[in-house]
């Protein structure tokens, strides 16, 4: 079976580890996930990531984190999809919780978060909001 959204299903298999109190999750591996895994990583969502190399695309190891036994990411939502691609312009880089929470976007200088683009002046197509 073919997937025709990788972000999505690493969002859900996330959402759904979290859901059973799982402390790591693996996810297929894309340069794309990889680039979100850093953000989560440096902005404290998940402990850690690893990269394991298989005979066919590869996985990505996610390592939840935990605070009192609830978990970092309260919530993780899929915004732009296949069927509907959500552009923004610089000036309209959306913020998500008044600032508490992330949305990762994709521009031209490659994946970052809200705050950074809006520091580097760059729009692009909203990936997901994190909280």
């Amino acid at each position: 079976m073919s997937r025709t959204d990788l972000i999505a299903d690493c969002f859900t298999i996330i959402r759904n580890a979290i859901m059973t109190k799982k402390d790591s999750v693996d996810v297929p591996a894309s340069n794309t996930i990889k680039s979100i895994m850093d953000i989560l990583k440096k902005e404290s969502y998940v402990d850690n990531f690893k990269l394991i190399e298989d005979k066919k695309q590869g996985l990505v190891r996610i390592y939840l984190k935990y605070i009192a036994g609830k978990s970092a990411i309260r919530n993780i939502k899929r915004i732009s999809r296949p069927g509907l691609r959500l552009y923004v312009r610089h000036k309209k880089v959306p913020v998500v919780l008044r600032g508490k929470g992330l949305a990762i976007i994709s521009t031209s200088g490659g994946i970052m978060t809200d705050k950074d683009a809006r520091e580097k002046g760059l729009g692009g197509e909203v990936i997901g909001y994190i909280w």
